[in-house]
């Protein structure tokens, strides 16, 4: 049975593989429809096509936006983020690219003012850090970087013991904000290049998602019609971390409202999911 995976990061992102090493997985995985969905970056779509038509493997371009929302009936005005993927959009597209390259620019901007507030928070545990370490962290990241670089990088300083301990100890207190783009314009962007956009994990209770503001399931559809539904495709109904509960319940919920469903393991190759949450094969017809 041919397996289906749209959504999966590589070095260029926050993953460990390269886009030929991934599409190379696939193949031996049996994996016939993919996208490679980097955080705010398509920078590496066009090796990946080519790799992917070179190995006779269905590609979709693809691409992870987060998103800023201000809801002020859950969270009393304050801001929140959540994930969006688009797909199938056209490459050519200027605005979607120098628009991309922007948000790329400010993230490293950010790494640098989180680095700035680790130091003092390190200090003060008796850490040093210098701006040669900076340097080695900017160096690390192929392409898009972010918290998970300096997260991996305190690791290996031997500060912390894993990405969920740097994160819980220093990363949500040292953070510094990310870069407003709205459902509007992450709408218009992609569809303006021909595009769908997708909502990711919407229930993740390890991501970005809108169980950070209910578990729930009814509350987050309710949510997602309230603030969402004119600017969205689909939805993604199957992902490593969702329960049967919650894949069924987002079914029901894009069959209800018109909306394209889509799934994808989320991999980033710590370790290798690649192609293991099973997807029907109609998901690629819609396609």
């Amino acid at each position: 049975m041919m397996q289906i995976d749209l959504h999966i990061h590589s070095n260029a992102s926050d993953g460990i593989l390269t886009i030929q090493e991934i599409i190379k997985e696939a193949k031996t995985r049996n994996i016939g429809f993919m996208s490679i969905t980097n955080h705010d970056s398509i920078k590496d779509q066009n090796i990946a096509v080519k790799a992917a038509k070179e190995a006779e493997i269905r590609y979709i371009t693809g691409v992870e936006l987060n998103v800023t929302f201000s809801q002020s009936n859950l969270q009393k005005g304050k801001k929140f983020n959540l994930d969006f993927l688009g797909y199938q959009f056209d490459l050519r597209n200027i605005t979607l690219k120098n628009r991309l390259e922007s948000l790329a620019k400010y993230r490293k901007d950010r790494v640098v003012k989180i680095f700035n507030n680790l130091r003092v928070l390190l200090k003060e545990k008796g850490h040093i850090l210098s701006d040669e370490e900076l340097h080695k962290i900017q160096l690390s990241a192929e392409g898009t970087i972010g918290r998970p670089h300096i997260a991996d990088y305190l690791v290996k300083r031997g500060i912390v013991n894993n990405r969920q301990e740097a994160f819980e100890k220093y990363l949500v207190e040292g953070n510094s904000p990310k870069y407003p783009l709205f459902i509007e314009e992450a709408s218009k962007l992609i569809r303006d290049a021909g595009g769908k956009l997708i909502l990711a994990h919407p229930n993740d209770p390890q991501g970005t998602s809108l169980s950070t503001l209910t578990r729930n399931l009814q509350e987050q559809t309710d949510i997602i019609k309230e603030e969402m539904l004119p600017y969205i495709d689909g939805v993604e109904c199957w992902h490593s971390r969702n329960t049967s509960k919650t894949t069924s319940h987002y079914i029901e919920f894009a069959k209800n409202n018109g909306l394209i469903m889509t799934g994808g393991s989320d991999c980033h190759q710590k370790p290798i999911i690649m192609g293991t949450v099973k997807i029907p094969e109609w998901v690629m017809d819609q396609f």
